[in-house]
């Protein structure tokens, strides 16, 4: 896999280059750097890379706004954002940006994002927009060895369980290898994460009120505070810590 680095620090490139070359699936090598988007344009514009690892804050044009116009050409480069900053997780999903690492990054989370890059593949056009030429945030899951997309606005809730995360529509439940802290950086405030093990989009919340819930065991059971998600009527566990940004959300009627 060809990657190329895009960042004004070089010592953070220094860092990216050495990780990547640390991990061993996929095989991947880093063909190119560059200080600013206009380095990287120039460098797209006469050779090729399967992936860039994009930083956003940059002298000139930000790594968002070059994420966009990639996008908009024929056989673009996946992307996958290295940023020291989180509030930037929901634009950058939107832009189907295949994931979102924060500083310092990780082995194991360079490595998985270049796995993803992998088994998606290089893109080959832009998703579909949304009404209004809105482009709509996607999720992709895998189901009897299809790949689907998932609208975001479609989402009620992720729940891990196991080694898993379930992904719950009003009609379907898929299951999802990421990490439900991951997700809820790049899923951003129209999420909430309810609990240790779960997120709640805010527009499906309905009710909160103390329930018999399951606990940690098998057989357990006790009381407490749990959320109704609409409209499937399915309830979850809330933390005592998140039981006022439940009422708030019910309150405010979601983002």
């Amino acid at each position: 896999m060809k990657v190329l680095v895009v960042d004004d620090e070089s010592l953070a490139r220094l860092r990216l280059r050495t990780l990547v070359a640390e991990c061993a699936t996929p095989a991947a090598e880093v063909v190119g750097e560059a200080a600013n988007a206009a380095e990287a344009q120039q460098w797209i514009a006469g050779q090729r890379c399967d992936v860039v690892l994009l930083d956003i804050h940059m002298p000139g044009l930000d790594g968002v706004s070059l994420a966009r116009q990639l996008r908009g050409q024929a056989d673009a480069p996946a992307i996958v954002f290295v940023t020291a900053h989180a509030e930037h997780a929901l634009q950058a999903f939107e832009l189907d940006a295949v994931d979102y690492l924060t500083k310092p990054v990780r082995r194991e989370r360079l490595q998985a994002a270049l796995q993803r890059v992998a088994q998606r593949g290089r893109p080959t056009a832009p998703p579909p927009a949304a009404p209004g030429g809105a482009e709509e945030p996607m999720l992709i899951v895998n189901d009897l060895g299809r790949r689907i997309r998932v609208p975001v606005s479609e989402v009620l809730y992720l729940k891990a369980e196991l080694k898993y995360v379930t992904l719950r529509t009003a009609t379907h439940t898929h299951v999802l290898d990421d990490s439900l802290t991951d997700l809820a950086q790049r899923l951003g405030p129209r999420f909430l994460r309810v609990h240790r093990n779960a997120l709640v989009a805010r527009r499906a919340m309905q009710a909160l009120e103390r329930r018999l819930m399951p606990g940690e065991g098998t057989d357990d059971v006790a009381e407490g505070w749990a959320v109704r998600v609409a409209p499937v009527g399915e309830w979850l566990s809330v933390s005592r810590r998140q039981v006022a940004a439940v009422k708030d959300a019910i309150t405010e009627g979601g983002l």
